[in-house]
């Protein structure tokens, strides 16, 4: 198995159709949380923020899953819940870009709350 470096090396590593979409997921992601890094983490794209792993995403044969799971918004994530509380997304759909910007910026949050909480 390929060992990637950087999230450009591993979304070179599909077709240009899943290209496109990681491309969007990611896009979402840094607009949801600007000040998160991005890194590579079990060989999959990851970012960070405070020094915590607030998404992993990776793309499969027929969707793109994204971890952890969401702590809110189980309602609006019924239809993509796969095991363990990640989240599949189909390839042959748009992906819900509105949606993982809000639970990327909920997770970014979560991670900011602690992080102030920590410091004090």
């Amino acid at each position: 198995m390929e060992q990637f470096q950087s999230i450009d090396d591993y979304v070179r590593s599909f077709p240009v159709d899943v290209q496109r979409a990681l491309e969007d997921i990611r896009r979402t992601i840094k607009a949801a949380a600007p000040g998160a890094e991005e890194v590579i983490s079990y060989n999959m794209p990851a970012f960070t923020l405070n020094g915590e792993r607030i998404v992993y995403f990776a793309a499969y044969k027929k969707h793109i899953g994204m971890y952890p799971p969401p702590r809110a918004f189980k309602k609006e994530t019924a239809r993509y819940a796969g095991p363990k509380g990640s989240l599949r997304f189909p390839l042959d759909s748009p992906m819900p870009l509105d949606l993982i910007g809000r639970i990327v910026a909920s997770q970014a949050k979560e991670t900011t709350k602690r992080k102030a909480r920590g410091a004090k």
